[in-house]
């Protein structure tokens, strides 16, 4: 059933049949942050998404070596070192650290390696030395150039063509070029920036370069799948492409995976709109759960829109997913040493299968979340009219499969409705004290039949924004929107 996964291929613009270089083993690098800040929600589409891609190759049976790296050297880094007359290093071991406790609240399995820059100095020089030895780059001014017109396939993953890209290029940025759109692989440091010798002098990498490398030193000349956001494809990745198989002589990485953007009420967030949504301060106004729910909602390769709306919709959609799984729960454990006759295990098993399939085309994540909540339907239909302790643990198993991928669905459920229905509370006239107070007053009306007194509690409620429904386990309040 789950042979020919399909993933989609930027360089040949196809989904293509998945097959790795060698046979059971897959290994994929993906483009990490530039560390001199908080990083914004855009960063984390790719953590969330390649977290998914990795687990989904994992239970297709493959060992996955998953490289994630960190530019810990880079203009902005230097530029906020001065600002703050502070290291560069400095600078960027702070940021790290501040991504790792960013990264630690999304409950995800790391990558197999995060590689820093700084710590493949040696290897970048050598690795530039070749290209030069190849006549494929060229020193001037103490600065390396690779030279684009060396490599015939250059703009064979961006669809770029080098004479365009020249004519493009009214007037030359650097005079040293010998071509406009020849790009640097080593520059020369000024007296109070970081750098290291080399045989061109003192100084430092370019950005394009230290993938190239990384990727070769940790996982070969010749890798599965490489990744990144789609801004990443010209000029970065193909500048890889560029470096690497001209080094190599061989094809860089078989499968190209870039995820789209993301907007904010349909605007591209850029500091200039002053839209940007740092990932640290969406997790704590909101949850970790909430955004790794949005990103997975919405296909990898589309564009994704944060809206206030938006959000709260997901937060519905959230309680409503984890109210079957405290039903569920509950149930359990007040039948759990009942046997029950109607035993049905494969009540959900078509819904799993099409989960399965549909992650298994290209990942396609919005089939997989319909199937989720036609499953939450099935099982509250079910439970409308009968209950069975085995179709209570089927869907559980459901979530635990399906989550396990996905990375959701793993929270306490009743502590998670809560808080999530006190997120939505932040926007109501009311707060979590009345309405519990209110609730206790319509107890009381209630035990003593005074159901006017119980309604007009209720109906206020209700006006507010506020629902309340009567279980066995008592009143349950939440936000309708």
């Amino acid at each position: 059933m789950l042979d020919n996964f399909k993933l989609y291929n930027s360089l040949s613009n196809e989904k293509e049949i998945f097959k790795s270089i060698t046979p059971g083993v897959v290994k994929m690098y993906v483009c990490g942050p530039t560390v001199y800040d908080l990083l914004h929600v855009g960063n984390f589409r790719g953590l969330i998404f390649f977290n998914l891609l990795r687990n989904w190759l994992q239970y297709l049976g493959y060992s996955v070596n998953y490289v994630y790296n960190y530019t810990d050297i880079d203009d902005k880094i230097i530029k906020k070192s001065q600002d703050e007359n502070k290291l560069a290093s400095e600078i960027s071991a702070k940021f790290i650290e501040e991504f790792e406790k960013d990264f630690k609240l999304l409950k995800i399995p790391k990558a197999s390696q995060n590689p820093k820059c700084t710590d493949y100095i040696d290897d970048i020089i050598s690795f530039i030395s070749n290209l030069i030895k190849k006549e494929f780059a060229y020193v001037k001014n103490k600065t390396v150039f690779f030279s684009c017109n060396k490599f015939t396939a250059y703009g064979k993953l961006s669809g770029k063509n080098i004479e365009d890209l020249i004519s493009g290029h009214r007037i030359t940025v650097n005079q040293d070029k010998k071509n406009p759109i020849d790009f640097v692989l080593w520059k020369p440091s000024k007296s109070k920036e970081p750098g290291w010798e080399s045989p061109w002098g003192r100084g430092r990498p370019g950005w394009h370069i230290e993938c190239s490398v990384m990727a070769n030193e940790l996982l070969g000349d010749q890798i599965d799948i490489h990744g990144g956001g789609m801004d990443l494809i010209f000029p970065h990745h193909e500048n890889e492409i560029a470096q690497s198989e001209s080094m190599s002589g061989k094809n860089f990485a078989k499968y190209w995976v870039h995820n789209n953007f993301i907007k904010f009420d349909d605007q591209k967030m850029s500091k200039s709109l002053g839209n940007i949504i740092k990932a640290r301060s969406f997790m704590s106004d909101y949850n970790p759960e909430v955004l790794k729910y949005m990103i997975l909602s919405v296909h990898y390769r589309s564009s994704l829109n944060f809206s206030f709306k938006q959000i709260n919709q997901s937060i519905i959609s959230l309680i409503k997913i984890y109210t079957a799984l405290e039903k569920a729960n509950n149930y359990i454990k007040e039948k759990d040493n009942e046997k029950d006759n109607d035993s049905n295990f494969s009540y959900f098993e078509n819904d799993l299968n099409i989960v399965y399939k549909s992650l298994n085309n290209d990942i396609n994540t919005p089939i997989v979340f319909a199937q989720v909540f036609n499953v939450v339907r099935k099982f509250n239909n079910y439970f409308k009219n009968k209950k069975n302790i085995n179709i209570a643990k089927e869907f559980l198993s459901f979530f635990n499969r399906v989550g396990g991928l996905l990375g959701l669905f793993s929270e306490e459920p009743k502590k998670f409705i809560l808080e999530l229905n006190l997120i939505l509370l932040k926007e109501k006239d009311i707060s979590l004290e009345e309405i519990e107070e209110k609730i206790k007053k319509r107890d009381i009306a209630r035990k003593i039949k005074n159901f006017k007194d119980s309604d007009l509690i209720r109906d206020d409620l209700l006006k507010k924004g506020i629902e309340l429904k009567d279980t066995i386990n008592g009143t349950k309040w939440s936000v309708r929107l």
